[in-house]
């Protein structure tokens, strides 16, 4: 276990190849940055991904990058027989009924095992829960490969650490965790992410520790909101403002600044079923995770249980309309992967409420086929004419756009039902969190 402030010679890397498996968020800026220094090749099954890679065209819209001589993408497994280092960065979502999907790393392992040669290093990146590495996908690289391993290959564990749309917190500005499977291999990988993480390495004693260690960073804020949003909800019963109790709270030094809100996306509401999973198969339920996603989850329910109090209150009895402005995970991020928004779309829906939606970084096609058709391309704010206006998802300059007409469209809706779930409207809203 130790830190590592520098780089080391790269003497070692000497024409070292590298193949980064899945080209997300977090495998297109390791291509990117680790290109500056070695060749490396792009991997991923989506054809139309790699088509778009090649134009120098991230489609999700979080890195600008030009193509260089040391990268290549590519769909064709056959272009990446020559590397060396294969580092496995493919989505590691759930299913329906919470449990891991593993589906995505173990294709990645297979794909690698099937062409993997005597000497080379394997690498993942992608969440998973202690043990998942040495348990579930090395033994698939070696049983296609017919290698052994730490012995014909060698793999390591280096978590991720990316957060989509944070321009600050970029790949080389945060420490990297690393291990692996003997002290030579841990020394090799070590060197390779210090050639290009400017941040510093931390090696961790065991591939176990830094798969814990990083399902345990999302699992903990997961569980920090979900006491924001219990809080939220005793206040509401007790007609007390969530936001100016935290303010209030906030002036102590060591009050930890979390909010209440939606909690989606693939990674902060998804990897405590991770951790949760493998507690349960080893004997252990932990309970207190378990009720943080349940409060987690059952906020859109909430959120739509105020608006269908104040529908009533207000007598309205013609048929309601409900506008909503945002729709993915989080602002100024285009992904749309677990949004709790379609959540609430699908609440009012059930009550026989009009639902439009409108979010300006996505595109119509990638919503799911029912909303579609609820889906506005262009919203002239001045004119909106709803009974029920919701801020779900605070993009910035949508939320400019909002705050510059929020008085005309509170004129030309005399009960209109504010709902701000972002706390960024520069009105009083009637439900906010």
């Amino acid at each position: 276990m130790s830190f590592v402030k520098k780089s080391i010679d790269n003497n070692k890397f000497k024409n070292l190849s590298i193949c980064v498996l899945g080209l997300g968020y977090v495998g297109l800026p390791l291509v990117i940055e680790f290109s500056k220094k070695f060749r490396v090749i792009g991997y991923d099954k989506n054809k139309n991904r790699i088509k778009s890679l090649k134009k120098g065209i991230d489609f999700n819209n979080d890195i600008n990058f030009k193509i260089n001589k040391n990268i290549s993408f590519t769909s064709n497994k056959i272009d990446i027989k020559n590397c060396k280092v294969f580092i496995i960065a493919v989505p590691t979502p759930i299913k329906k009924n919470f449990h891991p999907d593993l589906n995505p790393i173990k294709s990645a392992s297979e794909t690698v095992g099937k062409i993997i040669k005597k000497g080379d290093i394997v690498i993942f990146e992608s969440t998973v829960y202690p043990g998942c590495t040495e348990n579930d996908c090395v033994p698939i690289i070696s049983h296609f490969s017919s290698l052994t391993p730490n012995s014909d290959f060698f793999y390591g564990y280096s978590p991720e650490r990316i957060n989509p749309g944070d321009k600050k917190h970029t790949l080389v500005k945060i420490k990297k965790v690393v291990s692996a499977s003997n002290t030579k291999t841990l020394n090799f990988i070590s060197s390779l992410y210090g050639s290009i993480i400017k941040a510093g390495i931390y090696k961790a004693k065991t591939i176990r520790i830094a798969e814990a260690a990083k399902v345990i960073e999302n699992t903990q804020r997961d569980l920090n909101i979900a006491f924001m949003n219990e809080l939220s909800k005793i206040f509401f019963h007790l007609d007390i403002d969530t936001k100016e109790v935290l303010k209030a709270a906030n002036t102590k030094w060591n009050f930890l600044n979390f909010k209440p809100g939606l909690v989606g996306g693939h990674c902060i509401g998804v990897d405590p079923y991770y951790l949760t999973h493998i507690s349960k198969k080893n004997g252990y339920m932990p309970s207190f995770v378990i009720s943080g996603r349940t409060i987690n989850n059952n906020m859109p329910t909430f959120i739509v249980g105020r608006i269908l109090r104040l529908l009533k209150k207000n007598k309205i009895n013609r048929k309601i309309n409900a506008f909503i402005a945002g729709l993915t995970f989080k602002e100024d991020v285009s992904d749309l992967r677990n949004s709790k928004v379609f959540e609430i779309i699908n609440l009012l829906l059930k009550k026989n409420i009009k639902v439009t939606i409108f979010d300006p970084l996505i595109d119509k096609s990638d919503l799911p086929h029912h909303c579609k058709k609820l889906f506005k391309d262009n919203i002239f704010y001045k004119k909106l004419n709803t009974d029920i206006f919701i801020l779900a998802v605070s993009h910035k300059n949508m939320l400019n756009k909002i705050n510059n007409n929020i008085n005309d469209i509170k004129f030309n809706n005399k009960n209109l039902i504010l709902v701000d779930l972002t706390s960024k409207l520069s009105v009083k809203a009637d439900i906010t969190f």
